[in-house]
């Protein structure tokens, strides 16, 4: 539902456009801070490709939808989806006529948000810019998604100098690339910094992994590969229970409930609140893991990282030995998790806290490159002629 308000004809208009759970948690902090500045006129459209995950970090956050698309239908496909949100963005964008628009990592959400921008010549900034693993296939589709977005838009903030210098060797000009740290470092400081409870109870005396997986090329034999490691590593260990906050995605529950359910210490919990995943990672011993976040989140309170992939886009974390790629061979994980269970010292040796991700003001960082482009590039644009210009940027 759009519920667009009379065109204001004394503000820049922003806005910035989220669609699932991680979205969410790395654009709250940019958000936020521009719901309070006071030269913009800030628009938050949810394209809900992750209905209930999307809406459970916006109530968190206290972030407030001005256009809700509900794009998701029930087993949409990619290509589908990529329609639905070309057609149905285009349609806001008419309407709102923002001056730019703002959004965060690869999702098919953002890489349609970018080019229903170009079509209507919006600047486009992009938030997370640069992560590469150099292989389209790997992550599916998500690789493909940020490498075009990449080349589209007007400002790429990239979170390391590593992504930088992926964006450059692509021929994104320097004067489009800003080095500002990852948002997601801001979003879990802030939420640490409430001190959330446990969600479920845990004895002392156990070892505790995380495990999250969910990611389109583990479906299938994959997925059975990293659940039979999990299995071995539970029955080998007395001392380790898994938590595992289940993917909603169907594919993922269909194999997961035949294979882990009702197994002794193997506790498959529904996706947890960002607090409550917070809680679970200070309290965990180490993480197994696909997702890309949690190899941001980890390095903080120094918990070693397996990633349950071939490749990774957070070469950080490899390169400071804070995380390890296993891939999907079961026997692999099985080798590399028991020796963070049974080896002090390699374990010692990954778990060390460091800011590889950035230092929590990646939003301020953000927010006052947009203001100063905004400044200096929308407000001599044929749209703003006889509008406050320089003077409405404080």
């Amino acid at each position: 539902m759009d519920r667009t308000p009379p065109e204001s004809t004394d503000v820049i208009r922003l806005m910035s456009i989220v669609g699932t759970r991680p979205e969410a948690i790395k654009m709250a902090p940019v958000i936020r801070l521009l719901k309070r500045t006071p030269w913009c006129e800030h628009t938050v459209v949810a394209t809900a490709q992750h209905r209930e995950l999307l809406d459970q970090v916006l109530s968190q956050f206290s972030i407030g939808v001005d256009v809700d698309l509900g794009i998701m239908t029930s087993g949409q496909s990619l290509a589908l989806l990529t329609a639905r949100l070309c057609e149905s963005l285009d349609l806001v964008l008419a309407a709102r006529r923002p001056h730019m628009i703002v959004a965060q990592g690869d999702t098919t959400t953002v890489m349609i948000a970018a080019l229903a921008a170009f079509y209507r010549r919006i600047p486009f900034a992009h938030v997370e810019a640069g992560l590469r693993t150099g292989n389209l296939a790997n992550p599916f589709p998500e690789e493909l998604n940020r490498t075009i977005t990449g080349r589209i838009a007007a400002l790429n903030f990239a979170p390391t100098d590593t992504a930088r210098a992926a964006l450059l060797h692509e021929g994104v000009s320097p004067e489009r690339v800003f080095v500002t740290g990852n948002t997601i470092v801001d979003a879990f400081l802030e939420t640490a910094a409430t001190r959330p409870p446990l969600p479920l109870p845990i004895d002392a005396g156990q070892q505790l992994v995380l495990l999250t997986v969910h990611r389109r090329e583990n479906f299938g034999a994959p997925l059975a590969r990293i659940f039979r490691s999990v299995l071995a590593l539970v029955q080998r260990h007395s001392s380790v229970e898994i938590v595992y906050p289940i993917h909603p995605n169907p594919e993922v529950r269909a194999i997961a409930t035949q294979m882990l359910a009702g197994k002794s210490r193997i506790h498959m919990i529904e996706p947890l609140d960002y607090p409550s995943l917070v809680a679970v990672l200070h309290r965990a011993s180490f993480v197994l893991t696909d997702s890309g976040g949690l190899q941001e989140e980890a390095p903080i309170v120094g918990k070693p990282v397996l990633v349950l992939r071939e490749e990774t886009e957070r070469h950080e974390g490899v390169a400071a030995g804070t995380a390890k790629l296993v891939g999907t061979d079961e026997a692999v994980i099985l080798t590399e998790a028991s020796r963070l269970v049974e080896d002090t010292t390699c374990y010692a040796a990954m778990a060390r806290r460091g800011s590889l991700y950035g230092d929590g003001r990646a939003a301020e960082r953000i927010v006052d490159i947009l203001r100063r482009y905004v400044a200096g590039s929308l407000a001599t644009s044929p749209e703003m002629k006889g509008q406050p210009k320089l003077d409405l940027i404080p």
